[in-house]
């Protein structure tokens, strides 16, 4: 473990650099990934051909690579022991919004295989989601402790950016719970999703 902690502390960038950059990947990442899966909603609604390599999965995945990138600098931080209270929190929350994505972008691909298009509401985009959250949030709690720092001017904006998340993971859960609802207009254009459930 100390080797390690050596050849992080020699080879690669400061603690600050790193603590920068895993809370600006870390909210730049899910967005990246929310606006793919808006672009992918509209696929579905063009029924256009559906594969693991569309365009705007490849967009989804360059989003969920940018949050995995900035919980592994994460993790870097945290084995190096540089980080502490709630900066390490807001680590932790991005490392595990992290992990739930990745597992749930796989779960996705297998869905689509399984079941081809599916909707918005599925038994893997609500964990995906989630894991949105947990990341956006982590790095709502990494900016904060550092808005003495040049990162103040990426405050609102993260903050912005996890109380969207936050209200869409709200607003398919209560679709999901709420069936008379579920095919209002405004649920019209996710119109695949009323078919899932």
């Amino acid at each position: 473990m100390k080797l390690i902690q050596k050849f992080s502390k020699s080879f690669l960038l400061k603690s600050s650099t790193l603590v920068s950059l895993v809370s600006i990947l870390a909210v730049i990442g899910p967005i990246v990934i929310v606006s793919a899966g808006f672009w992918d909603a509209i696929s579905h609604i063009l029924k256009e051909p559906e594969s693991f390599w569309s365009p705007s999965h490849i967009v989804v995945y360059t989003g969920v690579f940018m949050t995995s990138f900035a919980a592994s600098m994460g993790c870097l931080l945290l084995m190096r022991k540089s980080v502490h209270g709630s900066l390490k929190t807001g680590i932790k929350f991005v490392i595990v919004g992290s992990i739930i994505q990745m597992i749930s972008g796989f779960g996705d691909s297998l869905s689509h295989d399984l079941f081809g298009i599916d909707g918005l509401i599925s038994w893997s985009h609500q964990p995906l989601e989630l894991g949105l959250v947990l990341a956006s949030f982590g790095a709502v709690l990494i900016i904060k402790n550092r808005e003495h720092t040049k990162l103040k001017f990426f405050l609102p904006f993260s903050i912005i950016a996890f109380l969207f998340f936050a209200t869409w993971l709200i607003f398919n859960i209560v679709l999901t719970f709420g069936h008379t609802i579920q095919c209002i207009q405004i649920y019209e254009i996710f119109s695949s999703g009323c078919s899932i459930l």
